[in-house]
């Protein structure tokens, strides 16, 4: 691992740290719009990525949510998901594992801490995430692939 993916690394988990944290009435509470989780389309074009919205992740779960529930399991859910991203065979479908995998682990956490049913904390989750995910990170994919930033982020 060379210094310019370490820093990439550091650079994603700062935003999205940063974005979580800085828009927090939005980020953690039980209808959530996690504006950061635009971020989960990049493990498509870049792989390193993974990493960083994984630590991003686990920095703004210290910051709120559910504690070490959400730290933990939270985390790995995007984890997982920025995983899955990276293998997607298409653009179209980037977005889809943020928001299944998030729906359901984070679905369950509310379900459990709430006493309301999964379908509904579910639901909502999903709500969120197609709106950050769909609506806010397939455009910056396509701003990304049709500008120097693709360059600069696999270079």
């Amino acid at each position: 691992m060379n210094i310019r993916v370490v820093i990439k690394i550091g650079l994603i988990a700062a935003v999205y740290a940063g974005l979580t944290i800085a828009l927090a009435p939005l980020s953690y509470n039980f209808v959530q719009l996690r504006v950061s989780e635009a971020l989960t389309i990049l493990p498509f074009i870049m792989p390193e990525s993974v990493l960083g919205l994984f630590i991003g992740c686990i920095i703004a779960n210290i910051y709120g949510g559910l504690g070490i529930y959400d730290i933990v399991f939270g985390s790995l859910a995007t984890l997982i998901a920025a995983y899955l991203t990276r293998k997607m065979p298409s653009k179209w479908l980037a977005p889809l594992p943020p928001v299944v995998i998030n729906a359901v682990v984070i679905g369950l956490m509310w379900s459990y801490f709430s006493d309301l049913p999964f379908y509904l904390t579910a639901g909502y989750v999903a709500l969120g995430q197609i709106g950050a995910c769909y609506f806010l990170g397939l455009p910056l994919l396509f701003f990304l692939e049709k500008t120097k930033f693709k360059e600069f982020l696999n270079g």
